[in-house]
Parts: C-alpha cells; structure tokens; sequence
C-alpha cells in the first residue's frame, strides 16, 4: 500500500523505479551473479539504506522497476512471462494470484523463512508465492467533514448508498487497482454472487466517483489526506489512518471495520529468471526481521513475520478488523473477470 502520507513515498517509490542499488543499472533488466532485478508496484517502499544491506550481505545489487498498481503489475507479468523483465517480483496479491498463477509466471519456491509466519497466508495449493505483507482494505472517512455538517458517519456498506451520503465516496476502478478490486469482492462478501450487483447499481445512483488507482482517489480526491479533495470517503486501508496523525494526535481519518477485505501481497520467483538465485535470496531477505519490521511505516501494511514489532500508535488508529469479509480464492479465480466486467456495465456503463 499507499503510503498516506504519500507525496513523500510515491515520490521515493518513482525515483527508485530507474535506481540500481549497489551501483549501475537502469530501466532494462541487467540481472547476472552479481545482480538481481525486482519489479514492484508503484507503492514500493522502504527505509534508505534497507536493500543496500541486502547488497552489503549477499555481494547481489538490485535493480528495482515499478510497474503500476498490483493489477497492472501481474497484467505486465503475464504478457511478458516469456521474456521476463525481472527476477523477482513483489506486490501480487490475493485477488490478483490466481491470474499469474494460471499463466505460469512463477517458479516453484518456498523460503525457509516463511515457517516463520509467511506460511499462514500462502496460496492454497502453490508453493510459487511467498506472503510479504497484509492489510485490510476498508471504507476510510475524514471524520471533520461530517462533524462540520453535523452528518452522521457512514458505518457500514449499505450507508454509503443512502440519500444523505450522496456524492461523497470515491472508490478505484477493480480493472486496474488492487483495491478497488479487494473492494468489489468485499460487496460480493457481504450481498453474494447474485445480489451485490444491485448494490453497486445503488452506489452510482448515490454519485459514487471512479478512480483508476489507490493514490488518484486517496492522495488527490479524497479530503482527508495531502490531496484535501471534494470526497470525504475513499476506499483504503485498515492501516491508512495513522498516517495522517500529526505528532502522534488522534487522525482526523478512521477505517470503517465493517467494510474490511483481508488483502495479503506476495513476491516470487519469476520463471525464467537470469539470476534464480539471486531472486530466491531477495525473496528470502523480504521476509528478514529487518524487512518485515520496516513496512510498517513504509507501506503501511502488516507484516506477516510472527513477533514483528508494530508502531506505537497502530494499536490506537489502525486496529485489525477482527472479522474482515473475504471471498474463496477459487470463486476469485473462476469470476473475478466476469464480475469485472459486469462492474463495468453497471457502473462505468
């Protein structure tokens, strides 16, 4: 994810698109003993220093690519898994897997790291993905709209559909954004695979927004954040709210629990990769202490590593939904286009 106090990261995650750690490189993949390429999405990042000791360990300089959102990403994947422009990658996730999958863009790996509690969100049936991280994406709210109008805060789905939250929310294209996919299947969750439709013809006579990604509608159109745009309510994160505390006060944003879909992101060994070796240890080193306690503050996601110690102020500002929605992974693969598609016609028309 996303950091929220984005400007600062999504500049970090375009300036690293074109960077090589540990000397040289550039946007083509230039991968050999020495090297490694690993390709993320847009929200890539982490602390200055963090992959230069990767290199410092295993003498392996990476080159690190960005491809879009976590769909775009696994799209660039499949349509150039016969000629991989990388050794590893990082951000598939769980409504996007079973695409990669299928289309055999990873090789078989398991880290031995991931007994360490990687292993609790693997892939049922697939030993070619290794969990990084995990997050819920929830209904965020910028609580000051509403207590400036005296307006109620929306609480669940259904509220966000009625008269009085007309032309608030702002939700991202599931074609093209992770969470705005993580989004539709949590109304598949929550109406089922015949009823949600209804709904989302509701939203958009409510004058729901349409975003192509996470950081247009949360960094740009959203009032709560840097962007301070038109919308008070914006699909995100569980974890986003913490970001927009200012000296550890309370933020003037919080995540709708009611409206939570768990979201978990893997990294892979890509088949045919030019340095497998070089790739399997990049995998492994994303699982390291020294990783895993470092996205917290970086994406603003979960680390899935058992006793990772978390910020402070998550336990106050970003609780973890105790009873997130979700969706069977192979109801995900057989319709995740066809409910994408009939998104479209309802919503985008």
């Amino acid at each position: 994810m996303r950091t929220p106090i984005l400007a600062t990261a999504a500049l970090l995650a375009l300036s690293l698109s074109a960077c090589s750690l540990g000397g040289g490189g550039g946007q083509q993949a230039s991968s050999g003993p020495g090297r490694v390429t690993l390709l993320t999405h847009d929200s890539f990042a982490l602390s200055d220093g963090v992959l230069a000791d990767f290199t410092r360990q295993t003498g392996i300089a990476v080159d690190l690519r960005t491809g879009g959102d976590a769909g775009a990403l696994t799209n660039q994947l499949v349509l150039t898994k016969d000629a991989p422009v990388a050794d590893v990658a990082y951000g598939v996730d769980n409504s996007f897997a079973s695409r990669a999958l299928e289309a055999g863009v990873f090789a078989p790996y398991t880290s031995p790291a991931a007994s360490g509690g990687a292993d609790q969100h693997a892939v049922p049936g697939s030993d070619a993905l290794t969990a990084v991280d995990v997050s819920d994406v929830c209904v965020n709210i910028d609580t000051r709209y509403f207590a400036a109008r005296g307006l109620p805060e929306p609480v669940t789905l259904d509220d966000l559909a009625k008269p009085e939250y007309a032309g608030l929310t702002e939700v991202e294209n599931p074609a093209t954004s992770s969470p705005g996919l993580a989004f539709l299947l949590a109304t598949v969750a929550e109406y089922g695979p015949d009823g949600w439709q209804d709904y989302w013809t509701k939203l958009r006579g409510n004058g729901v927004a349409v975003a192509d990604g996470w950081t247009q509608a949360y960094t740009v159109d959203f009032s709560g954040s840097s962007g301070g745009g038109p919308r008070p309510i914006v699909v995100s994160y569980a974890s986003s709210p913490p970001a927009e505390s200012v000296d550890g006060a309370a933020p003037p944003t919080k995540a709708l629990l009611d409206t939570c879909f768990r979201q978990v992101e893997y990294a892979g060994v890509l088949t045919g990769a030019k340095n497998p070796t070089g790739a399997k240890a990049l995998v492994d080193f994303l699982l390291s202490a020294e990783v895993q306690a470092d996205v917290p503050g970086q994406m603003y996601v979960y680390p899935v590593q058992t006793g990772t110690p978390l910020p402070a102020d998550w336990a106050s500002y970003a609780p973890v939904p105790t009873a997130p929605l979700s969706v069977d992974p192979q109801q995900i693969a057989d319709n995740r286009d066809a409910w994408t598609q009939t998104w479209r016609t309802i919503v985008q028309g």
